[in-house]
């Protein structure tokens, strides 16, 4: 039984932005360079069953953007953005990026992979709260998309 190339491309994105997550969580720990934090997970994680590229896009154009990432989360938000759990934070900045640089990538896709990261590393109800978050910044950022319900 083989796989359309489709499926193999979704599931090695999948795979990415759960690398991403992980490696940009020890970014904003750590606050090395990502150059450094991206040499250090291409050695140590599986990055052969990851999309290579998207990894480093996610995590370049978070580093990139992340003051215009987190103004664009501001109004959607409780609290300052560095107050949020750092899995949560890593989470809605890696979607918001998504959102907002990929839209080759459909907004319903990046929220439910948002959501299932947050499930598998975040706070007991810390999807909830990324939910409700990406839904706003998805009317702001992707409104003629969200209108077509695609």
């Amino acid at each position: 039984m083989s796989q359309h190339p489709q499926g193999l491309d979704l599931a090695a994105r999948s795979r990415a932005r759960r690398r991403a997550l992980q490696a940009l969580y020890a970014w904003q720990l750590s606050g090395s360079h990502m150059n450094a934090v991206i040499d250090q997970f291409r050695h140590e994680q599986d990055m052969e069953v990851a999309d290579l590229e998207y990894f480093e896009d996610l995590l370049r154009g978070v580093e990139t953007n992340v003051a215009t990432l987190d103004e664009s989360l501001r109004p959607h938000i409780d609290r300052e953005v560095s107050q949020i759990d750092p899995i949560e934070r890593a989470v809605l900045r890696l979607a918001a990026y998504e959102l907002k640089y990929r839209p080759d990538v459909p907004y319903r896709v990046i929220i439910n992979e948002a959501i299932e990261v947050t499930k598998r590393f975040g706070a007991d109800h810390g999807h909830s709260y990324v939910n409700g978050v990406l839904d706003k910044l998805a009317v702001d950022l992707r409104s003629v998309e969200k209108q077509h319900g695609r």
